[in-house]
């Protein structure tokens, strides 16, 4: 992660620069025009984007921009580069400055996670929480 002193999505995207710059704000503007319901903030370090939880993140590092969806392992038919990793069903492209990536998939990625998000709400709803302990089998 690119630690930035950023207070804004605007400012987080400022902050960047290079190949990361052009990625983040592709990503960005893709994304807000595939779902424009979404509310977008500055969250954790990067961009965060929410409906009735997290949907989709856009997260720039010194080697590479991070694209990841909670959820994501079920987009894997749309970019099958997605990687699974993590909570949530989370799974992430991971970007370097010459990876392909078209405008259509981007727009493709965020309509099918909000449309699970709208289907089946806040991924976080359904997780087991860090301290939860299964019962004992009988």
């Amino acid at each position: 992660m690119i630690l930035t002193p950023a207070r804004s999505p605007d400012e987080y995207i400022a902050a960047l620069a290079g190949w990361q710059r052009r990625y983040a704000e592709a990503l960005r503007g893709a994304v807000r025009e595939a779902a424009p319901g979404l509310d977008e903030q500055l969250k954790w370090g990067h961009l965060v984007y929410l409906r009735s939880g997290p949907v989709l993140l856009i997260r720039a590092e010194p080697a590479r921009v991070l694209f990841g969806f909670w959820r994501g392992q079920r987009l894997r038919d749309i970019e099958p580069r997605l990687k699974p990793g993590g909570k949530y069903e989370m799974a992430t492209l991971a970007i370097g400055p010459d990876t392909p990536l078209s405008r259509e998939t981007v727009v493709a990625l965020a309509e099918a996670a909000v449309a699970l998000d709208r289907a089946l709400g806040d991924p976080r709803r359904d997780a087991p929480t860090s301290g939860a302990r299964r019962a004992p089998a009988a």
